[in-house]
This record gives structure tokens, sequence and C-alpha cells, in this order.
């Protein structure tokens, strides 16, 4: 089987209303998707970073150009070869669009390895585990939400099965995120996890203020405290709080992980394949943080991530998005997952990652 094409299509839609974290207001959503033909007559799919802005769109474009001659005429389960073929630091790499870019091609060929041999991704990669437990990912600020707002929010939560839930803090006023976490405590009773998320807004200083502050409220993990480059900051944060430090979602490859392990900077790795590099690298990391006895909690897609989450023994649980983030989440894929009654999700086992786009959605929002 040999590759004899990469195609890449856009898609970018108006959210139903702008949602806020810490850091940035989104407006828009989308799904960059990569096809990669064979002459078999397969044809593998990965998804990289969502074209955010029109800019970043282009950029996009012209690194498929980059990229292509990389890949006509090579075998897809030689995925190592072409990983390091692709990933030139003097050139493209080591961090930024480059590698995102990277992430989805390298998706891409395990969808396509999945579907030549008749087996999931999950599969292919040791299957560790069928199922994994699930928290879900919200609690965005919004135009008029309010705090009752935020409650009847995690109410929905619960309401779908979920045993974990995420917030976001840092983008208001340490006072008024403290009482937003302590209604959702409230709101969710004790037994649910709740991780909060500040996605980097905060210095270490405003960070150990508010980690002091909801201590109290049994915080599962604290995500993205500070800038994702302060790992000095994120080990000092470690040692001051008895909260679990989470960070990873920004990092690129496993010299990044390296690095952040190094410094002691978390108890759990939030590991994105459509960052860092692609499955592939992410496995790698895995490893990495498996031989440090550290846990991997994925960032992102949880169409990619149940497979890895599932496929690895330090895998601790996978991220869940609902409308609530994006009110199209639920017409993105034809198959779409559910909590079960234990608030875990069944790994599919259809070959690949086993979920097709649904193009007659797409195609009305396609940029190229």
């Amino acid at each position: 089987m040999k590759i004899t094409d990469i195609e890449l299509r856009q898609y970018r839609w108006e959210r139903g209303a702008p949602i806020r974290n810490g850091m940035h207001t989104y407006t828009h959503s989308g799904l960059n998707l990569l096809h990669i033909h064979t002459d078999a007559d397969l044809t593998g799919i990965g998804w990289a970073h969502k074209p955010q802005s029109l800019g970043m769109a282009q950029v996009a474009q012209g690194l498929l150009e980059h990229f292509k001659p990389l890949l006509i005429g090579e075998d897809p389960f030689n995925y190592r070869r072409i990983w390091e073929a692709l990933w030139v630091p003097k050139l493209v790499g080591r961090r930024g669009l480059t590698t995102r870019f990277i992430s989805g091609i390298d998706i891409a060929l395990w969808d396509l390895m999945g579907k030549a041999a008749g087996r999931s991704v999950h599969k292919l990669l040791g299957a560790a585990r069928d199922r994994a437990p699930a928290y879900i990912a919200g609690g965005y600020y919004g135009e008029g939400k309010g705090l009752a707002g935020l409650a009847a929010e995690m109410e929905a939560n619960l309401a779908l099965g979920a045993k974990a839930v995420k917030m976001k803090i840092g983008g208001a006023s340490i006072a008024d995120d403290v009482e937003r976490v302590r209604v959702v405590r409230e709101t969710i009773g004790s037994e649910v996890k709740l991780m909060v998320d500040a996605n980097c807004a905060y210095n270490l200083r405003e960070a150990l203020q508010i980690a002091r502050k909801i201590e109290p409220c049994d915080i599962f993990w604290f995500e993205e405290p500070l800038p994702p480059d302060d790992y000095r900051g994120h080990g000092k944060l470690a040692d001051a709080t008895s909260i679990a430090i989470a960070t990873g979602e920004n990092e690129y490859t496993r010299y990044g992980f390296r690095d952040l392990i190094a410094h002691e900077a978390a108890a759990i790795y939030n590991a994105d394949a459509q960052v860092l590099g692609g499955i592939t690298e992410f496995m790698n990391v895995a490893a990495l943080a498996g031989a440090h006895n550290l846990q991997i909690a994925p960032h992102g897609d949880q169409e990619i991530h149940l497979h890895l989450v599932g496929a690895i023994p330090n895998g601790l649980i996978v991220e869940f998005y609902r409308d609530t983030v994006d009110e199209n989440r639920g017409h993105v894929f034809e198959e779409n997952l559910r909590l079960d009654a234990d608030g875990w999700l069944t790994i599919p086992d259809r070959p690949g990652l086993g979920f097709r786009p649904n193009y007659d959605f797409l195609e009305r929002h396609r940029l190229a």
C-alpha cells in the first residue's frame, strides 16, 4: 500500500454564542481534516488544529504543499520514518502550527493503518482497557451567564451521567472565581470530581493565592495555572498547594515534556495528540511519563484521545466536550459518544479511529 495523495479540507463556523476562558474569547469553531489517499482504495482521516482565523487557514494550505512531497509514495505503516522526515526543527517543527499540522498527518496515518488492518487504533496501540472514565469540560464565562447559569450547566452535566466536570477560572477577579468554584462544588455535590482550568491566566503569586482559597472545595486538579513555558513556576506552585497541578496541552514533543517532568512541574500531564506531534509522539510522551509514575489526562477531542487513554496504563481520564462548548459539536461526526451510568466512555471497536465526518454538515461551512 502506497500513499497517492494528501488533501486538506478546512471548515469554520460561528458559535451560537461566544465563550471565554481565562485568556481568550472564541467566536468560531471548526475543523481541519487531512485525507491521506492510497492505491489500496483506503483513506485515512486526521484532524489538525482548528482554523481559528482565516490567516491560520492560509498557513495550513501552505504547509500542505510543503509536506505533500514527503508523503507521496510512502507506505503508511512506515509511520516512524515518515514522522522523522516531516519533523525537521531547523525548518519546521519544534513548536507551533507546523508541528500541529504534522500531528494531523500522523493521526491520519494511524486511522489509515487501522482501516488497513481492520482494527481500531486503540487495539493497534495495545488496548490496556476497553473503556475509560471521562469528565465534561465547560464552565466557560458567557455574556449574562452568571452563577445561576453556571449551576444550571453543571446540573445538565450531571443529568448526562458526569462523575467529573471541569470549569474555567482566571477570567474574573480571584474573589469572584472563588465564589464560582464554591457554587459549582455545591451544585455537583461531594462525590463528583471538580477540575479548574486557568488557561495560563495567572502569575505565580496569583496562582498561589487562588489555590489556597479553593483548596477547601476539594479540587481534583488545577490546570494550566501559569504560562506554558514557566516550568520552574509550575514546580513551585506544585510544592505549595495540596491540589494536583496539571499542564501540557500547549507543550510539544517528547522533548518539551522531558523538560516539564525534569522541573517536577505537574502530577498530571494534559498531552494533546493534535498539538504535540500526533499519536506516534503522544505514545512517546506517555511512555516517558509512565517511567516517572506520572499520569496522562489528554486535552482535546474525545474521538481521538479515548483511543489513547485506553491504550496506555497511565491514562487517567478523557476530556469530553458537549454543546456548551460548541452547539454544533454533535453534528461534526456521524457517530457520537455517550457517557454510561458510571460516567465512562466505551472505546469504539471500529477500524481506525472509528468516526466518520458528517460531510452533509461540514460542507456547508467549508473554507477550502
